[in-house]
């Protein structure tokens, strides 16, 4: 389910470009328009291309059955046929035929809790400060900086993105601000506030599970300054010392429908219903929390990892937060800082250019001091608990605590190399680090497995993502000749990396396979006839049980983004490769005997190693 970055996505050269402050009205609408609409794959090259992904990790006996299947689905007048016609008139009336379902099936209808199981972290490189100051003065530039971005949107001046030299759909960044999910019994739902006629102009801070309403703008609409920022938050730290409160925010890490039992609980007082409105309606919140148990430098981006994930638990940051959130921005006190994301409404690289803007903008000069007239004092947000909104804080402090427990994490710096090294042999580095899991993970258990890596479809409009299956047949050809001494296997790591990057460009311009067959069998759904045998075959299931669920999420800044596994028994990967390292996140399930972060995080190690001292046997100029 989880999807975020692209392969291959290219930056704007530079993020950081002094704000313009001149609007430019209609140009994010005109750039829009002119992208192309999502098309439908022929649905013979679907089928043809289905089966060939499930030649690596599906028994030939079970794979032939799946071939007559195949064949009677595409037959020729046949319900694969008439399927095919229902998802092409749908993509010609709606703008893209894929996401509203997506959005629905992916995020909105899916019950787990948002915690691990949907909203990815990022963890940003540690800071300098170990104190209650240093940690107001670091919020307060944040803050600054997110408003600076926040410019770009309202002015419609943010750089467009492009990959492959075609422009991408800008929609995502317009939809992470001023938003939040909504809990449902059933099925949840997404409001954004940022085109009201009258849009947000405040922040939620929550500081010792205590929300605050900051406003951060002027009444002149300037942004408040960094030193206004910093003097309104030692406001708010000063009015929450005491650390006895109720942890609120801890309901919506909760079940979905338990959660959303509780929301309607919640709202039926009025004072309640009106502080949860004014924390859906703001423009980011920024976590202020306590500092976490202490780690050996080692361990320290795996510990910051957990706190951006979960909090730590109920007794660390946990009720520190609002996870339905869009946007929630992490400083603890001991100087750990990152964001958690509310993965409805955008994937990672929206995220991740925010983030480098941000970045960049705090390494700006130090709070300049001037003269201010006395801001109001932030509204704290107030909550009545019942005793029956008491039982379900206990009770999602408990499930929090057992989530906490079970997750397996390991942020693991690669220092040998980075993009540097298979760029150098004209090699994709994405693809060559894909190839480095599927060797990694058949030498752990000794076969292949359904891997997930989410490629952009922002070249369409309101596009999304599509999946780069990354067990091909060349992966698991190279992968089973590896360790065999008597085979060459430098033509087999070079095919198998360029069978991937050949996928990748395929997904990317709406080719794959997966959302076209989820297409298929969502409108065979629609039109309530019998779901196609297709769906019902065991190795559809087994195609879609992503025991390796990654993603490439690349940032000039040296972060990671880190999100749980999408399988009881499988693993989640991000990655961030730098040119001369590469930032892995590795989670597993503890509840889970067979799977283990950090024995798959060593395996990956020696796998990399191993493929470029493969590389290094051929002169460069063979490959």
């Amino acid at each position: 389910l989880l999807s975020f970055s692209n392969a291959g996505m290219t930056k704007p050269s530079c993020l950081v470009k002094p704000v313009s402050l001149t609007r430019i009205p209609g140009r994010y609408l005109t750039h829009q328009e002119g992208l192309p609409k999502l098309p439908v794959p022929p649905l013979n090259q679907t089928c043809d291309r289905y089966l060939a992904v499930l030649e690596p990790i599906i028994e030939s006996e079970e794979l032939n059955q799946t071939r007559t299947l195949v064949e009677e689905f595409q037959r020729p007048g046949g319900v694969g046929e008439r399927l095919q016609q229902g998802l092409e008139r749908r993509a010609h009336k709606a703008e893209n035929w894929l996401s509203d379902w997506w959005l629905q099936m992916a995020y909105l209808d899916y019950r787990m809790p948002v915690v691990i199981h949907s909203s990815p972290g990022v963890v940003l490189p540690r800071l300098e400060f170990s104190d209650r100051q240093g940690q107001i003065r670091y919020a307060a530039k944040l803050i600054a900086g997110v408003l600076d971005f926040k410019t770009m949107i309202d002015n419609e001046t943010l750089p467009v993105e492009y990959l492959g030299g075609r422009p991408l759909c800008m929609s995502q960044y317009y939809r992470v601000l001023s938003s939040c999910r909504i809990p449902g019994i059933k099925s949840d739902s997404v409001v954004n506030y940022a085109s009201n006629k009258t849009p947000p102009r405040h922040i939620t801070v929550v500081h010792n599970f205590q929300f605050y309403v900051l406003d951060v703008y002027n009444s002149d609409c300037t942004p408040l300054t960094v030193d206004q920022l910093y003097v309104q938050l030692e406001k708010i730290c000063n009015s929450s010392l005491q650390t006895n409160k109720e942890p609120v925010g801890i309901l919506t890490s909760n079940h979905r429908n338990s959660w959303g039992k509780a929301y309607a609980n919640l709202i039926r007082d009025k004072t309640n219903k009106e502080s949860v409105r004014a924390i859906q309606k703001s423009i980011f919140t920024v976590c202020l929390d306590a500092p976490m148990p202490r780690a050996s430098d080692d361990m320290y981006r795996t510990r910051a990892a957990v706190q951006m994930l979960h909090g730590g638990g109920s007794r660390w940051n946990s009720g520190n937060r609002w996870f339905d959130k869009t946007l929630q921005f992490i400083v603890g006190e001991d100087g750990a800082c990152g964001l958690i994301y509310e993965h409805a409404p955008a994937e990672g690289p929206p995220i991740v250019a925010l983030i480098d803007h941000v970045v960049e903008y705090t390494k700006k000069s130090d709070i300049v001091r001037t003269p201010m007239a006395p801001l109001p004092m932030p509204q704290k947000l107030c909550f009545n608990i019942s005793p029956e909104l008491k039982k379900d804080i206990e009770e999602a402090k408990q499930n929090m605590n057992i989530m906490v427990q079970d997750l397996d994490m390991k942020v693991h710096v690669f220092s040998y190399f980075g993009k540097n090294i298979p760029k150098s042999y004209k090699l994709s580095p994405d693809a060559f680090i894909q190839v480095a899991l599927q060797l990694a993970y058949y030498r752990m258990y000794q076969h292949c497995c359904a891997t997930y890596e989410s490629a952009s479809l922002r070249m369409f409009r309101l596009g999304r993502t599509d999946t780069i299956r990354s067990a091909s047949v060349d992966s698991a050809t190279f992968v089973r000749a590896m360790d065999d001494q008597s085979i060459q296997k430098v033509a087999l790591l070079e095919k198998a990396v360029k069978a991937h990057r050949a996928y990748t460009d395929m997904a990317i311009r709406g080719q794959a396979i997966d959302r076209h067959l989820l297409g298929l069998k969502l409108q065979a759904i629609e039109d309530l006839s019998a779901l196609p045998d297709i769906f019902m075959d065991t190795s559809y299931a087994v195609a879609n049980h992503y025991n390796l669920s990654t993603s490439q999420v690349p940032a000039k800044t040296d972060c990671v983004m880190c999100f749980g596994p999408v399988v009881p028994d499988g693993y989640g990967v991000c990655y961030n490769p730098m040119e001369e390292h590469i930032n892995f996140a590795i989670s597993a399930f503890n509840s889970c005997a067979d799977t283990s972060a950090t024995r798959l995080a060593h395996a990956l190690e020696d796998a990399l190693l191993d493929m470029k001292a493969l590389l290094e046997q051929t002169p460069k100029a063979k490959l």
